[in-house]
């Protein structure tokens, strides 16, 4: 019995301790869970804290680098009002008029030309901070101006500038941005692009009250003040990391992309896709064609690169969006509008609207897609233009006449701005590989702004000789087309690097655009 008892009792020993051992494991994993927790908890902070923080710097960095654009905006608004007073000032003609208006488009082509290479030499940063210099000297000669060869040199200047501005924004803010947020951030141009109209347009109104021979110079003056702002933002953002690796300081470029992306896994993940498309190899640049060489006798997949970007800026601009801006008033006029004050409030109707549906965009470009949004843009903008040319050619003078050219403007407008205005800039930052990619979106841009001259140059010209109603209805004609080109001849490319884009062409399938049907469209207006 004894000895059962003290096998009884070593088996209770036994069990007493595998019961304690089993007690504290338990306290252990349970403490271990606790800890896992909080690191797990700690992490997911850290990661909260850092994507609020690049966030942030990133939409800085936009913003700041997009103030040029306000530039474009400004003047393009602004001329809208002061050539009625500077018609009556310096006693121009008609012709005088279109050239004052639409030669700031045609010489900016040769500040976007000169903009990419200038961009791959000095910098996309400081190429911004040039452009903001030109067009300072430029607008400060045009507010002096006694004469109307004296303002055209401003003018001339100040179209430099804006060229080397509305160049290098996008493609600036597309080689910072992260993919995930790349169309909203760049469609920021677009955007100040508005602003700056909504700004010219509110300065038409609040200095129009003022003499004849000061007003629209005060009006001109005041565009100078966004460009200042340039030189502060010049000390803020950083230069782009992609134009960093093709100057071969692959340290410096990192250090950017941990700033401007939350994921720091995938910072070496992307530096490493950068530095491939630069063809770039231990450091060493492999030799490659002369870029406008390349440009100039291109690969298969190159030409359908600049059939999309060079196509969709034409197509932005021969469907009347700068002479619907520009010449707004005279629209108005033209459907049975009086007075200056009622033509230059209805114009700030117009800049209103499309600054407001700017904003719709840039929510919706990363969520839905570009090409979704450019079928509605096109299809909207071709159902007011027609609109508009048949109620000036059928309705009069009347109230409904006014009614209904005022809402088919802005809603022109409108449409352009949802579409067309901003992912027309975001398509051709995105598309071109990345030694191709500043001087390639110059050419585009040169085809932006010869179209915008030759339209804001002769459209007081053709609206004398088959009327304005005539002019929108081959305004319409030219928007149906853009329709087509955007279903035949642009990819879907939200969502993807700007690496993986460059492949797309690749694949002529991809590029003629087998992801999206025009179906899809219907779905985001059912969406909306």
């Amino acid at each position: 019995m004894g000895l059962v008892g003290v096998q009884e009792n070593g088996n209770g020993e036994m069990a007493l301790s595998l019961g304690n051992k089993n007690k504290y494991k338990r306290m252990d994993s349970e403490l271990s869970d606790d800890f896992d927790d909080d690191v797990s908890a700690s992490r997911h902070h850290h990661q909260l804290e850092r994507k609020r923080s690049t966030t942030k710097y990133v939409l800085v960095c936009a913003i700041f680098a997009s103030l040029n654009n306000v530039l474009l905006g400004y003047d393009v608004g602004v001329m809208s009002g002061a050539i009625i007073f500077i018609q009556e000032d310096l006693k121009i003609t008609e012709v005088q008029e279109e050239v004052l208006v639409g030669i700031l488009s045609i010489i900016s082509l040769l500040g976007s030309l000169a903009g990419g290479r200038t961009s791959d030499i000095i910098g996309r940063k400081w190429t911004m901070g040039f452009a903001a210099v030109v067009f300072q000297i430029g607008a400060a000669i045009m507010t002096l101006a006694p004469s109307f060869q004296v303002l055209m040199i401003g003018r001339i200047l100040a179209g430099v500038g804006i060229g080397f501005g509305v160049m290098i924004a996008p493609v600036y803010i597309a080689e910072i941005s992260p993919t995930v947020h790349r169309g909203s951030l760049t469609s920021f141009p677009e955007i100040f692009i508005n602003l700056g109209i909504l700004l010219g347009y509110v300065s038409n109104y609040a200095f129009s009250g003022l003499s004849v021979h000061t007003n629209w110079r005060v009006m001109l003056a005041v565009g100078i003040l966004p460009s200042v702002f340039i030189g502060f933002a010049l000390f803020i953002i950083p230069e782009s990391p992609r134009w960093l690796v093709m100057q071969n300081r692959v340290e410096e470029a990192r250090s950017v992309l941990l700033k401007t992306n939350e994921d720091e896994k995938e910072v070496d993940e992307r530096l490493s896709e950068i530095v491939a498309a630069a063809g770039m190899s231990n450091g060493e640049k492999n030799e490659e064609k002369a870029v406008w060489r390349e440009l100039l006798s291109p690969s298969p997949s190159l030409r359908r690169m600049l059939i999309t970007g060079f196509g969709i800026q034409c197509f932005q601009q021969i469907t009347g969006i700068d002479a619907t801006v520009y010449y707004s008033p005279e629209i108005f006029k033209n459907a049975g509008i009086e007075s200056n004050s009622k033509l230059l409030a209805a114009t700030v109707a117009v800049g209103v609207t499309k600054t407001a549906f700017i904003l719709f965009a840039t929510f919706l470009v990363d969520r839905v897609g570009r090409k979704p949004l450019l079928y509605v843009s096109t299809i909207g903008m071709t159902v007011c233009l027609l609109t508009l040319s048949l109620s000036l050619a059928l309705l009069g003078n009347g109230q409904l006449g006014i009614a209904l050219a005022v809402l088919c403007v802005c809603g022109n407008v409108a449409f352009f701005s949802v579409g067309m205005g901003p992912i027309c800039w975001i398509l051709t930052s995105e598309i071109f590989p990345l030694r191709l990619r500043a001087q390639a979106s110059a050419l585009g841009a040169v085809g932006n702004r010869v179209c915008s001259g030759l339209v804001a140059m002769s459209f007081l010209s053709l609206s004398r000789t088959i009327s304005v109603a005539g002019t929108f209805f081959n305004f319409s004609v030219l928007s149906a087309l853009s329709v087509l080109f955007v279903y035949k001849c642009v990819p879907e490319t939200k969502g993807k690097s700007l690496e993986q884009i460059e492949l797309l062409f690749q694949d002529q399938n991809e590029w003629q655009g087998s992801e999206l049907e025009l179906g899809d469209s219907e779905h985001l207006v059912q969406k909306a």
